[in-house]
């Protein structure tokens, strides 16, 4: 485990300890809270005789992302107890039912702009973050992002969550895109641990059918006019790598019947059995052929065109596209 992570850890660790120490002594459940006292301390200790990250039963590494969720996990997966297994699963479920409760309505239509997109969990949560935001009057803007936070798993999921937060906070400002994406990287930055960041790329949509972009270091999206395919330059740095990215805004103007596509790596990075990708090449040309489909119809032709690429070949990552389009 790095020395990052595990400070991180400690830090949370001796936090925990203070709040538990405040409120123990007036507590009715003090025999609980005690309890979880002493894991908290025999947590510490293993830190200390750097035992701590190391699974009792068999002595492999803990994964990480669970112990970046539980700091008291002493298990890896393949040694919880019975009782342990089902509270994970429990757990798990619990967050993945969370995560869809924040994604946002499907086929949304406003002031002449029709999304639709597809999410797709690898596993039980997913790392892709997708969002849309209708707001509540006519004229106004449409706000849209689509990323990728680094990782798998409930690790990445938090990072997911946390992303959702930001945004739905900052959205309220009004600012151009390419500081609101300044200052969700300053914030993300600052309350995340340094291995972790994410890429984005974030946009408003306004009723003439002009598009306001900035990205991230995402995917490039794809400018779909009538079957012919531009794609957009990623314009800065994944979010959390520093405190003070500065990131660019491109200008896109729409006429009816055109789209945007946005899309995470788990779509162009998938592999075929001969280990062969999807490839940027082939999206854009699926996208082209598809340009005249309803939007809902040409995501689900994009994620046909992708399986019967990989034909029995498994998916290795989240998958997440979404489409934009300004109203024939």
């Amino acid at each position: 485990m790095g020395n990052v992570t595990e400070n991180f850890l400690r830090d949370q660790l001796i936090e925990r300890r203070h709040r538990l120490e405040a409120v123990l002594p007036g507590s009715a459940e003090h025999a609980q809270l005690s309890q979880l006292l002493s894991e908290v301390d025999s947590a510490l200790e293993r830190m200390d005789n750097g035992s701590y990250g190391i699974c009792e039963a068999c002595h492999e590494p803990v994964e990480k992302d669970r112990l970046l969720a539980d700091p008291l996990v002493r298990y890896c997966l393949d040694h919880l107890t019975e009782s342990g297994r089902r509270a994970l699963e429990q757990d798990l479920e619990l967050a993945a039912q969370m995560q869809r409760a924040l994604l946002p309505e499907q086929n949304l239509r406003h002031d002449g702009w029709e999304v639709s997109y597809h999410y797709a969990p690898h596993g039980p949560v997913s790392g892709d973050y997708c969002d849309v935001i209708v707001p509540g009057d006519a004229g106004s803007h449409l706000f849209f992002a689509l990323g990728d936070a680094a990782g798998k798993g409930v690790a990445a999921s938090m990072m997911m969550a946390h992303l959702h937060a930001i945004f739905r906070t900052l959205i309220s400002t009004q600012l151009p895109v390419q500081q609101m994406l300044e200052r969700a990287s300053r914030i993300f930055c600052e309350s995340t641990m340094s291995p972790y960041f994410a890429t984005l790329v974030c946009g408003r949509a306004g009723a003439q059918g002009e598009i306001e972009l900035s990205n991230a270091g995402h995917c490039k999206p794809l400018v779909i006019r009538r079957g012919e395919i531009t794609r957009l330059e990623a314009g800065g740095l994944p979010l959390g790598l520093f405190c003070e990215g500065q990131y660019a805004a491109e200008a896109v103007q729409l006429q009816r019947g055109d789209s945007l596509l946005l899309y995470t790596d788990g779509l162009v990075e998938a592999q075929s059995a001969a280990g062969e990708e999807y490839g940027d090449q082939r999206l854009g040309q699926v996208a082209a052929r598809l340009h005249a489909l309803p939007p809902a119809e040409f995501v689900q032709s994009v994620l046909k065109s992708l399986q019967e690429f990989l034909r029995t070949a498994p998916m290795h990552d989240d998958l997440s596209v979404m489409l934009i389009r300004r109203a024939a």
